[in-house]
């Protein structure tokens, strides 16, 4: 099933990514500024296979938790074998980082997704408005 883009104006248009930390859709104008202002997010190409990615369940080797956890140093959900001490059989990537519940950061993330958002939009806006004053220029010469 083809997505489309989550932006309002790009509503029509294919999604070409993903970004599962702001979990939007994006077509290629919106993925070029979303990598721009969420330089450390790292949007899935929606034509590589990602049949995995909203399963839940974490994918590191050996770990077969649910992502309840998130790693703020990161950005990025977590299991509790990510968070473990224990240093074992590949656990414990994250042990050090600062962690929270996911259901914690929840709202901060909301948030900030609704302020890019609005954020994009502006910028979308303003992109037209100088499209339309270039093409009254082209007209005039």
């Amino acid at each position: 099933m083809e997505k489309k883009c989550s932006s309002k104006e790009h509503k029509e248009i294919e999604a070409i990514f993903y970004c599962q930390i702001c979990k939007i859709y994006m077509c290629n104008k919106c993925e070029n500024i979303h990598k721009k202002l969420c330089y450390n997010h790292s949007p899935y190409n929606l034509k590589d296979n990602i049949k995995d990615i909203f399963t839940g369940i974490c994918k590191e080797e050996n770990h077969s938790d649910n992502l309840e956890y998130f790693c703020k140093n990161h950005n990025a959900l977590c299991c509790a074998a990510c968070i473990s001490k224990i240093k074992g059989k590949g656990n414990g990537q994250h042990s050090d980082c600062d962690i929270c519940f996911i259901e914690d950061i929840s709202n901060t993330k909301k948030n900030k997704l609704i302020d890019n958002i609005k954020l994009l939009e502006n910028l979308s806006n303003s992109l037209n408005q100088s499209i339309i004053e270039l093409k009254k220029n082209i007209r005039k010469k």
